[in-house]
């Protein structure tokens, strides 16, 4: 029995649905296209690691375990293979082992397949994949790598979106993630939200946009380092960071569930001297 319904998106990759959080796991533009775009070619991920010969991710909701499989097909496909170190952070084990179970890996590589089944099930890894999926709530599990200075050299952000899971959108997660990320990091997240890069921002991160994938706004990039080149952001989007809609979601304890994160910013927004974001969208649309 099946415990998460599959769909198919546009690219012929299947996704999931969440029950809990009432969305797919993916955009309906294609699984794969935006784990490999929006993920992996927008950091550089092969480059970076040719340079140093091996590189470190940190994949916050790790779910069916597309943009960990779209880096290390990309890094295995490469002549001089390159190794990754993986944290990989997922509230709930049975959704990669249900993707094992239900063939929904079956497009990736075999050697792909394999290493994400190990991973999955708690067995020893292959050569050129170090690193454990950590199960649980994000806000705690990112919590000893922080504690023990573990840096990655890419990020890859994909929790639910911000309506459906404000728990790690906050100002105090992404405080704890950009703490994850090494000075010259990069991290990336389809998520164009005023809230979600308001928070980045507060962490230091310099923002940049990358095009979304069978989506109507770009994606995002972000790196505390000045060497790296980002696309700036349009006069729509630096407009949108003006708005209410940019009060970010915040969690002081770092346990509060979704209403109470909603609720809270909301009596933020009401009370901001921040423009009307109904003004902004009468301006560009």
């Amino acid at each position: 029995m099946s415990y998460f319904p599959e769909e198919l998106t546009a690219d012929g990759s299947q996704t999931f649905y969440s029950p809990e959080f009432g969305e797919w796991f993916h955009s309906r533009g294609g699984a794969y296209a935006e784990a490999r775009q929006t993920y992996v070619q927008a950091t550089n991920l092969v480059a970076r690691a040719q340079t140093q010969g091996q590189i470190a991710v940190l994949d916050v909701c790790y779910g069916l375990s597309y943009n960990t499989a779209a880096a290390l097909e990309a890094l295995w496909q490469q002549e001089s293979s390159c190794s990754l170190d993986l944290v990989a952070l997922e509230l709930d084990a049975r959704v990669p082992q249900a993707a094992i179970a239900q063939r929904v890996l079956a497009q990736w590589p075999s050697s792909v397949q394999a290493a994400l089944a190990a991973l999955a099930h708690g067995e020893p890894l292959p050569p050129g994949l170090t690193g454990t999926l950590c199960v649980g709530d994000a806000r705690q599990t990112i919590q000893p790598w922080v504690q023990t200075g573990w840096q990655a050299d890419v990020i890859f952000l994909d929790p639910f979106s911000p309506p459906h899971c404000p728990q790690l959108w906050t100002v105090e997660f992404l405080h704890l993630v950009a703490q994850c990320l090494k000075p010259e990091g990069i991290l990336a997240t389809y998520s164009c939200a005023a809230a979600v890069r308001s928070a980045l921002l507060q962490t230091g991160l310099r923002l940049g946009s990358s095009p979304g994938i069978g989506r109507q706004w770009p994606s995002t990039l972000a790196t505390f380092s000045q060497k790296i080149s980002l696309a700036p952001l349009s006069q729509q989007e630096q407009e949108h960071l003006e708005t209410r809609a940019a009060v970010p979601y915040r969690d002081p304890s770092l346990v509060d569930e979704a209403d109470t994160i909603q609720q809270r910013r909301q009596v933020e927004q009401a009370a901001s001297p921040l423009k009307s974001t109904g003004a902004w969208r009468r301006r560009w649309f």
